[in-house]
């Protein structure tokens, strides 16, 4: 039986959902593809996002001839009959350039991934690779060279799976639009979001459930979570999510790392967004954490990206990580009450302007206005150097927005700037 995601590839440009960030109509990248000018490339992203749909559809509207192969099955002796082939459509009476499609380039070596470059080189291919990897590290430089452009597919919105699976229900001919299948759009929803931007997975899994559906039943809540094999109440009252959300950033900022990984583990149980975690994470880095332990946001970044690359099951590890070592540091909100002060000011208070040493002083007539001429640079002072900095209006009023504290690392933050103080003060009394 061939399976629902492969049965519902669209066909044409159009009908493509997803990687909006370069494929929309009107990009170059959409135009590219209907005036026939799309050259060589290489597309790399997780399973399930359209990087094969794709080349079929470039494919196809490019009227070429097209050749997919898969890199893990395909040695360099097929390939150089599929090459010698593409020769001779080229110089041949058919003049026509082959398509052709390498899935899981990665797995090639040096000596097969270079057997390319001679095709490459004459146009006798377009050709498109696609891999999980990063190609600037699994795909030879010499390719790299030859290719114009390399695309990063994403994972699917929430959105973007549950427009297919609508689509899916709808089409008469591929889908199963001739079924009248009932649902209950909570449940379709929650399969969209299940599918952690995996769109196979998602209409695989919609295939299943209407495959073995029970005569008169609908598809709801509770068969998506049997279909899916995760529990479903995190998904019973849309408030829910926020309400752990919230839980999870107040036990991370009371230091509790056992609340904190409770809130995790109920959010990924109940089938909560890789991102959805991974933004409210990376937020808590800089409000909560802040200059206590400035390398958070570093760290935690780091631990959603690998999550967004590595995708669940397994990403619930570097989202552990984040969460605990969060949970576990020293707090400090400093830096962000110090933008609300000056944010609060800005909208209560008259401002005087940026003080003229401080202006832009990088053309022809800025002297004459007195722009920058009083500015000391500080590392000509051996790092600092008594200043103003403040519109005068502020500074009059003495001003201080940013208060560090003692906690962790900002501690010695706060040392350095009551050194710099007592230095700006005897400077003055001087």
């Amino acid at each position: 039986m061939i399976p629902l995601s492969t049965k519902m590839r669209p066909v044409k440009v159009e009908e493509f959902v997803g990687q909006t960030h370069f494929m929309f109509e009107g990009s170059l990248f959409f135009n590219s593809i209907k005036n026939k000018t799309f050259d060589s490339a290489i597309f790399f992203g997780p399973s399930g996002v359209g990087k094969t749909t794709l080349a079929r559809i470039i494919a196809g509207e490019m009227d070429s001839g097209f050749v997919e192969i898969n890199a893990s099955t395909t040695g360099t002796k097929e390939l150089k009959i599929i090459l010698e082939n593409a020769a001779a459509r080229f110089y041949g009476l058919q003049k026509e350039t082959t398509c052709l499609y390498v899935d899981e380039i990665h797995r090639w070596n040096k000596l097969q991934q270079d057997s390319l470059l001679k095709a490459l080189e004459e146009g006798t291919v377009k050709f498109i690779g696609s891999t999980t990897e990063n190609p600037y590290f699994s795909v030879n430089n010499a390719i790299i060279s030859r290719v114009r452009n390399i695309y990063e597919f994403k994972r699917l919105k929430t959105e973007e799976i549950l427009t297919i699976l609508k689509r899916t229900l709808k089409d008469k001919e591929k889908g199963f639009g001739g079924l009248d299948i009932k649902y209950d759009e909570r449940a379709l929803e929650m399969l969209s979001a299940m599918a952690g931007g995996d769109c196979r997975v998602a209409l695989d899994a919609l295939g299943f459930i209407i495959d073995n559906l029970s005569e008169g039943k609908k598809i709801d809540m509770v068969i998506v979570g049997e279909a899916m094999q995760q529990q479903t109440t995190f998904y019973d009252k849309e408030e829910d999510k926020y309400n752990l959300l919230s839980a999870l950033q107040k036990s991370v900022r009371g230091s509790d790392p056992d609340a904190a990984v409770h809130y995790l583990a109920r959010l990924l149980e109940g089938g909560a967004d890789i991102m959805m975690i991974g933004r409210r994470l990376m937020v808590m880095a800089s409000e909560d954490i802040g200059m206590a332990y400035p390398n958070a946001i570093t760290i935690v970044t780091s631990c959603v990206q690998a999550a967004q690359m590595i995708g669940l099951p397994e990403a619930k590890i570097n989202l552990a990580q984040a969460t605990v070592l969060l949970a576990s540091c020293p707090k400090s909100n400093a830096s962000n009450e110090a933008l609300n002060s000056a944010v609060a000011d800005l909208m209560t208070k008259k401002i005087d302007d940026v003080p003229a040493h401080l202006m832009d002083s990088h053309y022809s007539e800025a002297a004459k206005l007195g722009r920058g001429l009083d500015y000391k640079y500080p590392h000509a002072y051996g790092g600092y150097v008594t200043q103003q900095y403040l519109p005068d209006s502020l500074c009059r009023a003495g001003v201080k927005y940013y208060r560090p504290t003692k906690n962790g690392s900002e501690a010695s933050f706060k040392k350095y700037l009551e050194e710099l103080e007592k230095i700006d003060e005897r400077n003055n009394k001087g």
